[in-house]
């Protein structure tokens, strides 16, 4: 299970701008450049996260992003189902589609507890969580 480039390049960006709070805002520019992402894709994800009101946009030239709720109000979860990514109930791994007890992968069962821990992962982890942990984002 991989979360696509846009959810991932969400987490990443959200992540940065917790990380980098005490720098005051971060324009879009800087986060381009900083996370290695196209600025076109970023500044278009980042129309979606202002839209979602995770992340606030301030115009002008010394304008910027800031998030627009406490890290630890911001769940990953939230930001993966904002961009359709999140973990379902009934998804085969396999991406055959509808896979439950009744009708179910070769994997289903293999795949049960993993998947369970997954979504809790998401659901519990914050962005104030994940900020700042490990030396990539």
């Amino acid at each position: 299970m991989q979360l696509s480039n846009t959810s991932q390049y969400a987490i990443r960006i959200l992540a940065y701008i917790t990380d980098k709070k005490d720098l005051g805002l971060i324009n879009a520019t800087q986060l381009a450049e900083a996370l290695y992402i196209p600025y076109k894709f970023l500044t278009k994800i980042m129309a979606e996260l202002v839209k979602a009101d995770l992340v606030e946009s301030i115009r002008g030239r010394d304008g910027g992003y800031k998030l627009s709720k406490s890290a630890s109000e911001i769940m990953v979860d939230d930001i993966l189902n904002l961009f359709n990514d999140s973990i379902k109930d009934e998804q085969c791994v396999l991406g055959i589609g509808f896979c439950n007890g009744l009708c179910k992968c070769a994997l289903h069962d293999q795949w049960m507890e993993p998947k369970l821990l997954m979504q809790r992962m998401f659901r519990e982890s914050s962005l104030e969580d994940i900020a700042g942990v490990g030396c990539k984002i």
